[in-house]
């Protein structure tokens, strides 16, 4: 006996395949049994396209594709049903990269199809035609169909057409445009309860901010969007999310993304997204400083863009192979004559910000090459106004550097301030350490220029500091608390130490290797989603005459490094004065050098041969560094640069029983010095498990401190500690520690239940006035001159003074060396002193004082 068709109309399966695609493809396969067997062939060939596209949006693009042939076929008495088929065919060719086939379909459909079917039909060819690189035609269909969408009945078909159209706006870079159609798309869905269709908007807006620069808003759209998108709209997303990565600075993180995207992409058959992501795994590989595999890349999606008819894409992907080229060192007459040509075609295909960055390297070539520039940059002046933050700064830089070549100093400085001052504006978006210091990467070749531009100790010292002022984020700007990070950083600390006793046992541990990792990921995209509460001033770089009242009679020797050379600038009596200190390389091989030594004399401290070792690789350092300088002052400041930043700069010749502190800037030693003191006297004790000095430790510096919070054994729980230091004046933590090198925010000192990050630390509300970390390698920091890590990151949260080691420590000598400077500075002796007054053996010489002293 034959029985009922499903319970819903054709029309509202159709309209379930776009909204709620899991649930349509159920029905229709249902439905397609049925009338199979009742030879309805109208409700079949309903069925057969319902089934097409939810398919699709499921990601079985073949599938689907093979649906709608099929309703085609069945179609075949009726030409109004034929073109309802091709019609939703247009879009699943597109998506398989077809796009002359989808827009040759699409013409059949043309002239037959009425009312919200012809609507629906404008909808598709417009994806199609901004899926060929045909943007400026998609965006001038969707306009004129707008308005009646507008005045129609179809809200699915509405909603699509917005964020089509709101995305093509977007990538013509017309972003307020952009913005508006997508909060019509976002509003539209919402009223008509269209989950996807708004999960697609949000998506788009979250495209629109990462073109805007505001990464943090970006990435915690597409984290909302995420969970209600399938098929090829998760596709996108991802890949969209992927460019918000790039542009945040983190192109390896885009890469690893990209990976899974692509492989996933292509298992569902989604040709067309599968190019797109292959161009942005070259845009990836290229801003990872890796050009020449960018241009292996970027010949793939050549390739595959050429293969599919979408010669729109073409361009792009020619203005990729141009920077590749560039970053490889190409500075040839031909890639001039490549760079204009690209620029026009660029511009003619209406991509206007890849066009000015074409025209500005093109410029920078002619530069190069003493050749005129004046033209090209005449063309690319909008570009130093308008557009992302990095096209700006680029500007800024050729013009910097034609106003250099005409002898215009005073203009090419000026144009380097610009681009500084644009630059520092899109690095206080980030609240999060690593993506502001990232960020700082985006000016490295104008912060060059500004170096090479300064003429005189004074002019190089405030332009080191407005460097290193990008990379730093303000005290004033600091994350709320997440309960969903701290969550998460607890499950860390609690898989961390299941993972220890895993290894200790010898037992695998890949699942923990694994959940630990996503657990990672999860944290760092957290922080990089989030705003600050308030935007705050770029920092101040402080005059010389505020900074000279500051040091009194204190040295300041700032390191400079432009190329290979490595200059310092010393700040003696109000007097700037600009040393040349030889080579970079030379001074870092020599502490690498003198690590490896250390390392070796921790283990044991009569080893002849590290002892020889030693003395050399320090007396080369001072007879580079410290010797030309003739160092007359009671007191030393120093900024480093580079792997300088881990020297123990007490090991010396000619620093050794001066009072010495490391700081990331000068502007950062200003900051601590006259930084409020807390009211609070509480001081924090702490013991780490496995450590066998650690309780002898805190027990002898009970003697010095008998009102001491002293937490050891279980109660040196992560989150005990942490509670702890908070708004404590003094807190002293011996503990196993470890500097995480691929990912310094991960930095971590053991407790009982597991790590305390340097996440972890970013929960403070009152940072401790003063940190003594008796730990192994804690006073390591990453990120070049951004310093980010344990140490780094207390200071930039407000901490007065850290004391602790960028190398291992002997764990038998501590204690006695401990309770000694921490009785020397119960006294009233500053860190700095007590740590220069005191005699160290060679297994604590790593101990640096860093922050005011």
């Amino acid at each position: 006996m034959l029985q009922d068709p499903p319970d819903v109309t054709g029309r509202d399966l159709l309209r379930l395949a776009t909204t709620h695609p899991a649930v349509a493809y159920r029905s229709a396969t249902e439905r397609i049994a049925w009338a199979e067997t009742s030879g309805d062939t109208s409700d079949l060939v309903v069925a057969l396209r319902a089934a097409g596209v939810a398919a699709k949006e499921l990601g079985f693009l073949e599938d689907g594709i093979a649906h709608l042939e099929q309703a085609l076929v069945h179609a075949g008495p009726s030409v109004y049903a034929v073109a309802q088929v091709r019609m939703n065919l247009v879009g699943l060719l597109a998506a398989r990269g077809d796009t002359n086939r989808a827009l040759a379909e699409a013409g059949r459909a043309q002239g037959i199809l009425r009312g919200a079917d012809a609507y629906r039909l404008a909808a598709n060819t417009v994806c199609a035609l901004a899926r060929a690189g045909r943007i400026a035609d998609a965006d001038t269909l969707a306009a004129s169909t707008l308005t009646k969408l507008r005045q129609g009945d179809d809200p699915v078909a509405l909603a699509g057409m917005l964020s089509n159209l709101g995305l093509a706006r977007a990538l013509r870079g017309e972003l307020n445009e952009a913005e508006r159609f997508l909060n019509e798309a976002s509003v539209t869905s919402e009223k008509h309860q269209l989950g996807l269709q708004k999960a697609m908007a949000r998506a788009n807006l979250a495209f629109v901010a990462s073109r805007r620069g505001d990464i943090p808003r970006a990435l915690r759209l597409y984290e909302k969007a995420e969970p209600d998108l399938t098929g090829e709209r998760m596709a996108q997303c991802r890949f969209d999310r992927a460019e918000t990565l790039i542009h945040a600075g983190l192109p390896g993180e885009a890469r690893k993304l990209l990976t899974s995207a692509l492989r996933d992409a292509e298992a569902s058959g989604y040709r067309c997204d599968l190019a797109d992501g292959l161009l942005l795994q070259a845009h990836a590989e290229l801003t990872d400083d890796d050009p020449e595999t960018a241009v292996i890349t970027a010949g793939k999606a050549a390739d595959a863009f050429t293969r599919q008819g979408r010669l729109g894409w073409l361009p792009l992907t020619e203005h990729l192979l141009l920077r590749a080229r560039w970053e490889t060192g190409e500075r040839s007459a031909v890639l001039l004559g490549t760079a204009m040509a690209t620029a026009d075609r660029l511009a003619s295909a209406g991509w206007s910000e890849a066009s000015a960055e074409a025209r500005i390297i093109g410029a920078r070539l002619a530069l190069h090459l003493g050749r005129p520039a004046e033209q090209m940059l005449v063309r690319v002046a909008r570009a130093r106004a308008h557009g992302p933050a990095a096209l700006r700064v680029v500007a800024w830089h050729a013009t910097a550097l034609e106003r250099q070549a005409r002898g215009d100093l005073r203009g090419a400085l000026a144009a380097v301030w610009s681009g500084l001052s644009v630059l520092a504006e899109h690095a206080d978006a980030f609240t999060a350490h690593d993506l502001r210091a990232r960020t700082a990467r985006l000016g490295a070749d104008l912060t060059e220029l500004a170096l090479r531009l300064s003429r005189s100790a004074r002019e190089l010292l405030i332009a080191d500091e407005r460097r290193r002022a990008l990379a730093r984020r303000p005290v004033a700007v600091r994350p709320p608390r997440d309960p969903r990070r701290a969550a998460a950083l607890a499950e860390l600390r609690l898989l961390s130490s299941a993972h220890a006793l895993a290894t200790s046992r010898g037992e695998p541990a890949v699942a923990l290797n694994e959940r630990m990792a996503e657990l990672e990921t999860s944290i760092r995209a957290g922080a990089h989603s989030i705003s600050p509460s308030s935007r705050s001033a770029a920092q101040n770089v402080p005059g010389l005459r505020e900074l000279s009242e500051a040091l009194g009679d204190r040295m300041l020797l700032q390191l400079v490094r432009i190329d290979d050379a490595l200059w310092g600038v010393t700040l003696v009596d109000g007097r700037p004065q600009r040393h040349r200190l030889g080579s970079y390389a030379r001074a870092s091989q020599q502490v690498h050098l003198l690590h490896s030594t250390l390392r070796t004399l921790v283990e044991d401290e009569q080893d002849s041969a590290a002892l020889r070792s030693l003395a050399q690789a320090t007396q080369r350092l001072d007879d580079q560094l410290m010797a030309p300088l003739a160092i007359q002052a009671s007191e030393l400041v120093i900024a480093p640069t580079g792997s300088l930043h881990t020297l123990p700069w007490n090991v010396l010749p000619s620093v050794q029983g001066h009072p010495c502190t490391a700081v990331p800037s000068a502007t950062a030693w200003l900051r601590a010095r006259t930084s409020v003191d807390h009211s609070s006297s509480r001081v924090v004790l702490v013991a780490g498990p496995g450590l066998v000095h650690a309780e002898r430790e805190t027990r002898i510096l009970r003697r010095v401190h008998p009102n001491a919070l002293t937490l050891a054994g279980p109660r040196a729980r992560a989150e005990t500690v942490r509670q702890a230091m908070d708004g404590a004046d003094l807190v002293h933590m011996a503990t196993h520690g470890e500097f995480r090198t691929d990912n310094p925010m991960f930095s971590r000192l053991l407790l009982a239940d597991g790590p305390l990050t340097v996440h972890d630390l970013e929960d403070l509300a009152t940072p401790p006035r003063t940190v003594i970390l008796s730990a192994c390698d804690v006073g390591r920091g990453g990120a070049d001159d951004a310093v980010i890590g344990m140490v780094g990151v207390l200071l930039a949260l407000g901490a007065r003074t850290v004391v602790a080691s960028a190398s291992p420590l002997r764990d038998a000598a501590s204690p006695a060396f401990m309770a000694d400077l921490h009785a020397l500075m119960a006294s009233g002796t500053s860190p700095s002193r007590a740590l220069a007054a005191l005699p160290r053996s060679t297994g604590l010489l790593g101990l640096t004082c860093f922050g005011a002293g």
